[in-house]
Order: C-alpha cells, then sequence, then structure tokens
C-alpha cells in the first residue's frame, strides 16, 4: 500500500500523483532456537524476508533502480533481550552467521534484479552491563567481538565481485525452504582489483555443535599467463583467532576488568594473520591453496603478485 501511493497515489502536499522515493527500506530478522542444550540458528527466516522485500520491490518496474537499504538485518530482533537461544553473540557463530548470509543477501539481489545499497546490523552499545553480558553488540566494555572482524574482513575487500564455486557450498533455495541444517555450508565470496584478490571463506552450520574440520582445497583459475608466483596473508576468526571471549573466558570471566586485563584482551580482539606472505607456484592449470577451516570459522586469504 505504501509503495502504491508513493508512485499512483495523491500526494497530500502537492495534490499531483506521486511522492519522490530516495530509497526503499525493509527489515530482515532470523529466529534462533534452543534446542537440545544448544543454540540452532534461523537464517532461513531472514533470508525469507529479504527474498519478499526484493521481490515486492522488483514488481514495481519503476522501483528497479531504486536503492534498497535493509535498515536491520540481524539473526534475531531484539538487541537488548538475553537468554539461552541468544547464546551465540559473543562467539563464532555471530561471525560466521554473519559472513554466510550477508552473501546470500547479494545472491538475492542478483536473482530478483535489484538495486541492493547497503544493509545495517542494529547493534548497540548497552553500558554499565557486565563483560559479554550476552547482548546484540558488536563489542563489550570496549572489547571487540569476532562478528565485529567479519566486517573487517568485508571492508578490506576492493574491486570487481568475481565467481566461487565450491561443492560443499549449501544451494540458497535449500536454505530458503530449511536453513543450513543437514551439511555444513563451505563458501566464499571474492573480489579481484588489479593483481589482487581477495577471498573471504566461512565454514557455517546453525547448529551451534562440534564438527569436522573443513580441508578446502582450494583453485584459482584465469590467471594472467605470464603469472609464476603468487603470494599469501590469512586472517583467521576462529576459537583462537580474533576471539577475545574465548581468552575473556580463560581468564576465568573477571568483571570488571583490571587496566592488564583489559589491555591483553585489547591485545587480542582485532584482526590477526596466522600465515603472512607464503609463496605459491602458479601451474598453466592455475594455483592451488590448500586451507583448513574449522566449523564456524571464517578466513580472508589475500593473494597477490609478488613484487619483483
Amino acid at each position: 500500500a505504501f509503495l502504491d501511493h508513493c508512485l499512483t497515489g495523491t500526494n497530500y502536499v502537492t495534490g499531483e500523483i506521486g511522492t519522490p522515493l530516495d530509497f526503499v527500506a525493509f527489515h530482515a530478522k532470523g529466529s534462533p532456537k534452543f534446542v537440545d542444550g544448544h543454540v540452532q540458528m534461523g537464517m532461513a527466516n531472514q533470508l525469507c524476508n529479504i527474498r519478499d522485500g526484493f521481490a515486492l520491490v522488483a514488481s514495481y518496474p519503476e522501483l528497479r533502480d531504486t536503492p534498497i537499504i535493509i535498515g536491520e538485518s540481524d539473526p534475531e530482533g531484539c538487541a537488548a533481550c538475553q537468554g539461552p537461544q541468544l547464546a551465540y553473540r559473543n562467539g563464532t557463530m555471530y561471525s560466521s552467521y554473519t559472513a554466510a548470509s550477508f552473501v546470500r543477501k547479494m545472491d538475492l539481489a542478483d536473482r530478483y534484479q535489484v538495486r541492493f545499497d547497503g544493509a545495517l546490523s542494529w547493534a548497540f552499545e548497552f553500558e554499565d552491563h557486565p563483560q559479554f553480558a550476552g547482548f546484540r553488540s558488536l563489542a563489550s566494555g570496549g572489547i571487540n567481538k569476532p562478528v565485529l572482524n567479519v566486517f573487517r574482513m568485508f571492508s578490506m575487500m576492493k574491486g570487481q565481485r568475481v565467481q566461487v564455486i565450491s561443492d560443499h557450498q549449501v544451494p540458497l533455495d535449500e536454505i530458503l525452504e530449511k536453513g543450513v541444517r543437514q551439511q555444513a555450508d563451505v563458501a566464499g565470496l571474492a573480489s579481484l582489483m588489479d593483481d589482487q584478490v581477495w577471498i573471504l571463506l566461512w565454514h557455517y552450520h546453525d547448529d551451534d555443535l562440534p564438527g569436522p574440520v573443513a580441508e578446502i582445497a582450494l583453485n584459482l583459475k584465469g590467471l594472467p599467463a605470464d603469472t609464476r608466483w603468487l603470494t599469501m596473508d590469512h586472517y583467521r576468526i576462529d576459537q583462537e583467532h580474533c576471539n577475545a571471549w574465548v581468552h575473556w573466558k580463560a581468564m576465568g570471566s573477571p568483571a570488571p576488568l583490571s587496566e592488564a586485563q583489559y589491555n591483553a584482551l585489547d591485545a587480542r580482539d582485532g584482526l590477526e594473520i596466522i600465515e603472512q606472505g607464503v609463496r605459491f607456484e602458479v601451474t598453466p592449470q592455475g594455483a592451488s591453496l590448500p586451507c583448513s577451516l574449522p566449523r564456524q570459522g571464517v578466513s580472508l586469504l589475500v593473494v597477490k603478485v609478488p613484487t619483483p
């Protein structure tokens, strides 16, 4: 009704037909549950919200080029709530969910051929609460959570999106119908600019349970014919890296933090690099970069042609 009014209804100020739209916005939320002693995320619900919003805008030819902004785009709908079903927020479940879901938003925009300009994570600061109190936030008491490092990874990627094909990627339509409830979703997003490629990889499952490590055989194809060597820097979010929450628990979950404890956590809450300047030979078939990725882990590989 709102879109109909803006496109064909009488403008109450001018008396003319139509009201200009700078952009169209809507909210999209997941639906986590606490099942058999663990959190089970509801990515399907959030992506179905987005699918329906994109489909609605796409049904109006006049809005094909109108920007769409998902004004709140989150795993659930209550940032200030606490509870066992929200226990995903401090750890790597939140970061891997964010990586896997944000790329599907882009895929849905491509499917419906709409202009998707951005999505907002509706997270807050919660002052005067204990450290890691379980609210939806990107940082707790000044200490960054793993999820913030996913946004840092996204921000490092530049240039043009390039194709990623994975034989362990859960198809978009299956996620829309069932979520990620059978095999884990091991997939990626890549971009290219000049002689550098950024490859974001994730190993996600809706159920926050231990699982086997994904042994990934990553193959880069279509490289310039004269390329002989590549170098790689590898950033990682997992139980040990970019994860101040785990280190806080290892300290005994202190609240409040002493200055020394704060400084120790602050030193471990940013992006961490686990491999730097690793060289790979390029063959006529391309380049092969093996990578092990634990369950709910996210990696960013920065691959480039080394300077002579």
